[in-house]
């Protein structure tokens, strides 16, 4: 018989109602000390510590879009799964709805405009050529729910007679080659062409950079 191995493993979370903030090895890159930070720069600190404090509330938000095909639920027990020695509040759906309205889109705009950026080292496959750094740019579609609060502003398909299909989301990024770091990002409703969005994406370049794109970018206002 063999001999047996033990694996062990120590999970770090912060303590108390903050310890379901924490994503395994994203926590590394995205740590408390920066949420906190841009927490404060933005105004959406909890007033009073209540049991999903903003910062968990972050963490709950970047979850579900690492588990996008997971519930609220279902999210938030993938968060708290490591942390089965700890009491946690197990908040209903209703209330991780109001937190996450109650923080807004500020905090995580401010996260994403830090984070952002090349990473890529000279030496790195991919990553430069000619000693430009090559970044590209292009665009896809994601599908957002199909309910009043959104349409209005993501309306769906119109064919000839009715609406079909659910509301689309139009996301154009600009990547690093080779890290697939991005670098920036724009998104709105669908019926604007990639080349809309891809113009407020181009202050992101400068003069060290390679630019490639496919024949959807070719157009001449984009590229002058």
């Amino acid at each position: 018989m063999q001999e047996k191995s033990v694996i062990t493993r120590t999970v770090e979370a912060a303590g108390g109602v903050f310890a379901p903030g924490h994503l395994g090895e994203l926590t590394r890159i995205v740590d408390f000390a920066l949420v906190d930070a841009v927490l404060e720069e933005t105004g959406t600190r909890e007033k009073r510590l209540r049991l999903l404090p903003s910062r968990v509330v972050v963490y709950f938000v970047l979850a579900l879009a690492l588990f996008e095909s997971c519930s609220y639920r279902a999210t938030w027990a993938a968060m708290t799964a490591s942390l089965t020695q700890l009491t946690l509040a197990r908040p209903a759906v209703s209330s991780l709805s109001r937190a996450r309205r109650r923080i807004g889109a500020a905090p995580l705009r401010r996260l994403f405009d830090v984070l952002a950026g090349p990473v890529g080292e000279r030496g790195r496959p991919g990553v430069f050529w000619q000693g430009l750094r090559c970044v590209a740019v292009d665009g896809t579609h994601l599908h957002v729910p199909d309910d009043d609060q959104v349409t209005w502003r993501y309306p769906k398909r119109v064919g000839q007679a009715l609406e079909f299909g659910y509301p689309l989301l139009r996301l154009v990024v600009l990547v690093e080659c080779g890290t697939r770091a991005l670098l920036a990002a724009a998104f709105g409703p669908e019926d604007e062409g990639e080349l809309a969005y891809a113009h407020r994406l181009l202050d992101t370049l400068d003069d060290s950079m390679l630019l490639l794109a496919d024949c959807g970018f070719d157009a001449n206002r984009f590229l002058d």
